[in-house]
């Protein structure tokens, strides 16, 4: 119950059949939008995928993949995906994407050890989608230019919500901001990231922090990032490294920074290489991903992912995440849920 943010005097905006239909809009209208923006055509994902091949995503590197045997493999092991970052390289490697295009999908994913509470639940759902460019596009402003387009579609389906639901005002700003998280450290030297990240949200509404994963001046890391998709250590703008980054909106019901993507242009041999080297995970060379890799196999890309629920919850003024997808909740937090008029599916 400590993860369990109490808003005071909440009160749901829209109802429970209202509800229904905004997440509706809104799944439809933005995956046509950020379509559009990005050049992006839809494939189909997997919900599982072998261990051992290196195409699962290892998020900080401390969270279990729920897992099961494949009785008729002999019991090879199958793991549900944390996201599919890698495998949306080899995807467009396999589907021979032109450079300047790309694909998005619907990740669903488990997540067991996610802290419960507002904005984490045990089912994870967002778009993942990945776009092939070009050794000239890796650089900061290439990433920004994308972080841009997205940031567009938040708003077009941002007005579309307002229009169908009156009582929901637009909050966002017309432009987001971006601030490396080295930036973010010299301006608040005496806060957590966490709190450098309400500080930053809070003032600005729309945020992109880039450099996640990188070492800062003071030894520490803004937050983890895994060593073999994004690129957390080229230099990009004023020589600062982190060619990846977060989107971060201020949450109006919550009075939180509310991370609705994770994103960046993802490594090259080089700096796979450098990210493994540092982070002593070289033994991921002998994987299936990291082979293709090396060997040259797979293109240049820039990709992320966009949580489905999390955009819901936040268009539709919810406090919950649950009240927007069906999970599974503690007694004790239904209960207290159910006292703040936080009506959990």
């Amino acid at each position: 119950m400590s993860y369990l943010i109490k808003p005071v005097g909440y009160k749901p905006v829209i109802n429970l059949q209202q509800t229904e239909l905004g997440i509706t809009k809104i799944k439809d209208f933005f995956q046509a939008n950020l379509s559009a923006e990005l050049r992006l055509r839809r494939v189909t994902a997997p919900l599982f995928v072998l261990r051992g091949t290196g195409l699962n995503d290892d998020l900080n590197g401390v969270e279990r993949a729920v897992n099961f045997p494949i009785k008729d493999m002999g019991d090879a092991c199958a793991e549900v995906v944390h996201s599919l970052a890698k495998w949306k390289r080899v995807t467009l490697a396999d589907y021979n994407i032109e450079e300047g295009y790309g694909i998005y999908t619907d990740m669903n994913a488990i997540r067991a050890d996610e802290e419960l509470g507002n904005i984490h639940s045990l089912y994870v759902d967002q778009w993942d989608w990945e776009r092939v460019m070009s050794e000239d596009e890796r650089n900061i402003d290439f990433l920004k230019s994308i972080v841009r387009r997205i940031y567009a579609a938040f708003l077009c389906t941002e007005y579309l919500i307002s229009e169908s639901f009156p009582e929901i005002k637009p909050c966002l700003p017309a432009e987001i901001t971006f601030i490396h998280s080295e930036e973010l450290l010299q301006m608040y030297p005496d806060l957590s990231p966490k709190e450098r990240e309400h500080e930053i949200t809070k003032k600005h509404k729309a945020v992109f922090i880039i450099g996640i994963g990188s070492t800062l001046s003071n030894g520490s890391k803004h937050d983890g990032r895994a060593p073999d998709y994004d690129d957390w250590t080229t230099a990009g703008e004023k020589g600062l490294p982190g060619l990846n980054g977060d989107i971060m909106l201020w949450n109006p019901v919550l009075n939180i920074p509310f991370e609705v993507s994770s994103m960046g242009i993802r490594v090259n041999k080089e700096a796979l290489l450098k990210q493994l080297e540092i982070t002593g995970k070289q033994d991921r060379l002998e994987l299936y991903f990291h082979k293709r890799l090396v060997e040259g196999s797979l293109p240049l890309s820039i990709g992320g992912g966009i949580g489905q629920s999390r955009l819901c919850m936040f268009f539709l003024r919810k406090a919950h995440i649950g009240e927007i997808q069906a999970s599974i909740w503690s007694e004790e937090m239904r209960e207290e849920c159910k006292k703040l008029d936080i009506h959990l599916i």
